[in-house]
């Protein structure tokens, strides 16, 4: 195997990122919860620049990729990296692609001064768990995750 290459994502990488999200959805079961369109993610990704994709590759062949965005933590005072997803063609697991994508964004959170970089993973993901455990990450116990969507976000977004 050739050292895996990373890519940062293009407006014509549109049509892949959405194949990757639709992979990960079914991985996770989730498939219907998919309403991300190849506009949406135009719009969002490109246009407003509100989230950013890397593509791991084999021999310049995308094999998965990273979606992320900035946050902010108001108790270290600067900027963080959150990965939102992170995903590898099944084909393609355990040679090392996940880890080099989590390595490139440590990097690039270090290199702009970034005080941590963060995801989320399902309870349920035992192989992701013990590979985020592997690399020294540890779960944040005590923060339970809520989430406004749908009518619940518009009732409230109105009252």
């Amino acid at each position: 195997m050739n050292k895996p290459t990373i890519r940062q994502a293009t407006k014509q990488d549109t049509p892949l990122i959405l194949r990757f999200i639709g992979d990960l959805a079914s991985y996770e079961n989730m498939s219907d919860d998919v309403v991300a369109t190849e506009e949406l993610l135009n719009k969002w990704i490109f246009e407003d620049k509100k989230a950013e994709v890397v593509f791991v590759c084999e021999e310049e062949k995308e094999v998965g990729f990273a979606l992320y965005f900035y946050n902010f933590s108001t108790f270290l005072g600067r900027a963080g990296i959150y990965l939102e997803d992170l995903y590898i063609d099944p084909q393609y697991r355990n040679k090392g692609y996940g880890k080099a994508l989590i390595k490139h964004l440590a990097a690039k959170a270090l290199d702009e001064g970034c005080g941590r970089f963060e995801w989320q993973c399902l309870d349920w993901n035992k192989p992701s768990i013990a590979f985020y455990e592997s690399l020294g990450a540890m779960s944040v116990g005590g923060w339970i995750p809520f989430r406004l969507t749908g009518d619940a976000l518009e009732r409230v977004a109105r009252s």
